[in-house]
């Protein structure tokens, strides 16, 4: 599961030098970052994409990742348009439980990081630094 960021258009933000460094993006330089015209073409590569959306009942950690995955998220305001959900099959979309439907209290990154880091999990992948042992 080597991580590639690709990234729709049109985006909300810039990813320029300037606006990366502002946002404190310290990882940037370590990620491979494509930025594709429209979803038809950021899907031309993609065999097994897992949809994290407010549109199922089935949680993320219900599933089982491989490493050729692709984990999808939407925009923070609008989501994943419909349009793209409907091309594939409803058991590929997974949800974040929330306690409360109403409320969405994590945001897009957050997000991404929950869901990147459960997909590493299962795949096996360690953490970047093991905790030095202590002794007693």
């Amino acid at each position: 599961m080597d991580i590639e960021m690709v990234l729709v258009e049109p985006l909300g933000f810039k990813v320029t030098d300037k606006h990366v460094r502002r946002a404190g993006l310290d990882y940037w330089p370590w990620i491979n970052v494509t930025i594709e015209p429209n979803w038809q073409s950021a899907f031309a590569n993609v065999e097994s994409p897992w949809f994290f959306t407010v549109h199922t009942k089935q949680p993320y950690t219900d599933v089982t990742y491989q490493e050729t995955d692709a984990i999808v998220f939407g925009s923070e305001n609008y989501g994943l348009p419909m349009e793209l959900l409907q091309k594939y099959s409803e058991d590929r979309r997974v949800c974040i439980p929330m306690t409360n439907p109403k409320v969405r209290s994590l945001n897009l990154a957050q997000c991404a990081a929950v869901g990147l880091c459960e997909a590493r999990r299962q795949v096996g992948f360690p953490p970047h630094r093991t905790p030095a042992a202590k002794t007693v």
